[in-house]
């Protein structure tokens, strides 16, 4: 297992993939462990911000959620096999150190989720 230093960089630099969107995006959770970024002006069913992305160390990986590639798995099917080997389910990769090839992916492929969610509507997006 990897040591703390090197989690704490991973985690930094996914956080640092998030954090320049969350001038349009509402955050939701800013911790040593955890940063999540949520719509503004979209909510869910009962009423909360929608989740977009986040960042979370864990005893094992750091993961990176992406809800975008759930909701438009074109997004996903565009990313190198090298990332894919690092998903797990349809948004979620983990990590125990990032080269600098999955960071730019990874950079483009939030910006694409952002500029997804600038263009559509919660009526497209959810089944509800």
């Amino acid at each position: 297992m990897p040591d703390k230093k090197t989690f704490d960089d991973t985690f930094k630099t996914l956080r640092g993939i998030l954090k320049p969107h969350s001038k349009r995006l509402l955050v939701q959770a800013d911790t040593p462990k955890v940063y999540t970024l949520a719509l503004r002006d979209v909510t869910d069913r009962i009423g909360r911000p929608l989740f977009f992305g986040s960042v979370r160390k864990g005893k094992a990986y750091v993961s990176y959620h992406l809800m975008g590639l759930y909701m438009n798995p074109g997004l996903a099917q565009k990313l190198s096999p090298a990332l894919r080997k690092r998903m797990q389910g349809k948004s979620c990769f983990n990590f125990t150190t990032i080269d600098p090839g999955h960071v730019k992916e990874l950079t483009a492929v939030t910006k694409r989720s952002v500029a997804q969610f600038n263009k559509t509507t919660l009526e497209k997006i959810l089944p509800w």
